[in-house]
């Protein structure tokens, strides 16, 4: 299969679940003037927890669909499929079924503001238990800057009490305040951490409450916001690859009501979902 066709379409915004919700957010405040497609694979969340191989074969079968629903530019908007497959999809995949296409992720993004925000060069990761295990984090972050320490936290509960809409809840605390303990108990010279998933602002209130004022908190949404805005400025090819609407459509492998009550909590607006198979 080769996709050859240039004709503009939507930037597609890809998550295994909700949590890129919080990106596409972000994106669309920011330029707003682009039409994007967003598509969740609620049918098979969580990724984290999956092989490298599942990983890109579910991440590869997605792109390939907001290809197909003319997306010349996708953002996998999931920490999990930055970290696990989007190396193998462009240097395996485009090349041979769209070459002129593009797939950004939001690791790199994220890690290339953390120089000018932390003085101790001592910097924190909190992510899912797959996002940690990749080592994605302090891969890229020691390709831009080799003389930080990095530490990374799996907070594999976090997901689940945000996703059970628990993230205000009293409950919530004990997890917030365990895993970043854990953290800084690790490094305590630690004075940046990422929020390294999508899924990470809506705990957002508590996890600053735990967190040691002098740590800066990094989430990803405005970051891959301005990274995308600069890449469009920088490829003018691409950019008028993009159509110019203002309109946002709403894919997911599950049920479409599940999507739309669980969406509504990221966006804090109603959406129309349509639903969509992958294989």
């Amino acid at each position: 299969m080769k996709l050859s066709t240039d004709i503009p379409g939507p930037i597609g915004i890809f998550d295994s679940g909700y949590g890129g919700l919080t990106i596409l957010r972000r994106i669309r405040a920011a330029l707003p003037q682009y039409d994007y497609i967003y598509l969740g694979d609620n049918a098979r969340t969580p990724y984290g927890t999956r092989s490298f191989e599942v990983v890109y074969e579910f991440t590869r079968q997605a792109v390939v669909a907001l290809f197909e629903q003319g997306c010349q530019l996708v953002i996998l908007a999931c920490n999990t499929a930055s970290a696990k497959a989007l190396r193998s999809i462009q240097t395996n995949d485009l090349p041979r079924i769209a070459p002129n296409r593009r797939v950004l992720g939001v690791i790199r993004p994220t890690v290339e503001c953390i120089g000018s925000i932390t003085r101790s060069r001592h910097v924190g990761v909190l992510a899912t238990s797959g996002t940690i295990r990749s080592e994605s984090y302090p891969l890229e972050i020691h390709k831009l800057f080799p003389e930080m320490v990095v530490t990374g936290q799996a907070c594999p509960l976090w997901v689940p009490l945000v996703e059970c809409q628990e993230a205000d809840s009293d409950g919530a605390d004990y997890f917030v305040r365990k895993y970043i303990d854990e953290l800084l108990t690790r490094d305590p010279q630690i004075d940046a951490v990422i929020l390294g998933c999508t899924h990470y602002p809506l705990l957002w209130n508590k996890i600053r409450s735990y967190m040691p004022p002098s740590v800066a908190l990094v989430a990803q949404g405005d970051w891959v916001a301005d990274s995308l805005r600069d890449y469009l400025h920088r490829h003018p090819e691409m950019e008028i690859r993009c159509t110019r609407g203002g309109g946002c459509s709403y894919y997911t492998t599950e049920a479409t009501e599940k999507f739309a009550e669980s969406a509504a909590l990221f966006l804090n607006e109603s959406v129309d979902v349509q639903r969509m198979m992958l294989d």
